[in-house]
Order: structure tokens, then C-alpha cells, then sequence
């Protein structure tokens, strides 16, 4: 009788444990999100000019080397026109503006340069850009991962002293 007693208390032990464990809960997580249209510009190397360092972010470095009006230049440095007073280097890089969740057509391009330059000429696709305001590059910019060609050309005087020239272009691209 001992054995059925206990045999009975194990047996009920073992069907409560079960219902005991068996607590649930449940809950309802609402999830918003608000979709923001984007677009990013990148620099990327272009074929027939200088290799960016950074290609393919959006701080790049267009690195000239050793320029001048006579000697020979770097790889994917050309030099455009040599006048009576001046000389002109150039090289072509591309800039990629891709979108995201937006209807823009097109996009503006602005260039500025971040410091003064009393002294040499600089001009992005065709177009003199100085410190003073950003210039238009271009305002119907088609967007793409392979980018646009622009051409980087520096103008630097024969009556400069010779020696480093260090400036940064800004861009912005702005969806239309």
C-alpha cells in the first residue's frame, strides 16, 4: 500500500510539473519606419586620367605629381595649351551620383574650392571655380554607378614660384 501511495504522489508529481511549466505569454510588437529618398556621390578613377587615391569614396585625392610647361608629366596627366603666360594641366576623374527611394530626374552639381587661390586657375568641366561661391558644374547631372567624366585642369602662371600647390574641391550633388 506504502508503494501504491507513493507510486500515486509520483505520478501526480509528474502530470502537475508539465502544466506548471506550460505558462505563456504573448505580446504584439508594432513596427514604423519612414522610407527617405538619398543620393551619394563618389569620386572613381577614370581611364584616361590620374589614379584617384580613394577611388570610389567620396574624399579622393587627384594627385598631379611633378608639373610643368616643357618636361614630361605623369601618367594620365596631359597638358592642354601652353600659352605665353601660363600652362595648363589636366586630367579627367568621374563622379558618381546614385539615388535611393527617389523620384528626382536629375541632379545639380556645385564645386568650390576650400581655400583662396590668388595665384592659378581652376576649373572643373569647363567651368572657373574659385572660393569665393559654390559653381555650377552641371544642374541636369544623369545619376549612375559609372559616373560622368569631368576634366580637373590647374592653370598655373609663369611668373609663379615654383613649389607645392595644395587645395580641396568641394562637391555637392543636390537632386533636382
Amino acid at each position: 500500500m506504502k508503494k501504491a501511495t507513493l507510486l500515486m504522489v509520483i505520478v501526480a508529481g509528474m502530470l502537475l510539473v508539465p502544466a506548471l511549466s506550460a505558462q505563456t505569454a504573448s505580446g504584439a510588437l508594432t513596427v514604423t519606419a519612414n522610407v527617405q529618398g538619398t543620393i551619394n556621390l563618389t569620386f572613381i578613377s577614370d581611364a584616361a586620367g590620374v589614379a584617384l587615391a580613394g577611388s570610389g569614396t567620396n574624399a579622393a585625392t587627384l594627385a598631379f605629381g611633378n608639373i610643368s610647361a616643357f618636361g614630361p608629366l605623369s601618367p594620365g596627366v596631359t597638358r592642354p595649351s601652353v600659352t605665353a603666360n601660363n600652362f595648363t594641366v589636366r586630367s579627367p576623374f568621374d563622379v558618381s551620383v546614385v539615388k535611393s527611394n527617389s523620384s528626382s530626374a536629375n541632379f545639380t552639381l556645385t564645386a568650390q574650392l576650400q581655400n583662396a587661390d590668388a595665384t592659378n586657375t581652376w576649373t572643373v568641366g569647363g567651368v572657373v571655380i574659385t572660393n569665393a561661391s559654390a559653381t555650377n558644374i552641371t544642374t541636369t547631372g544623369a545619376y549612375g554607378a559609372a559616373g560622368a567624366a569631368y576634366n580637373m585642369d590647374l592653370t598655373v602662371p609663369f611668373a609663379s614660384a615654383g613649389g607645392a600647390i595644395n587645395n580641396t574641391v568641394n562637391f555637392t550633388a543636390t537632386a533636382n
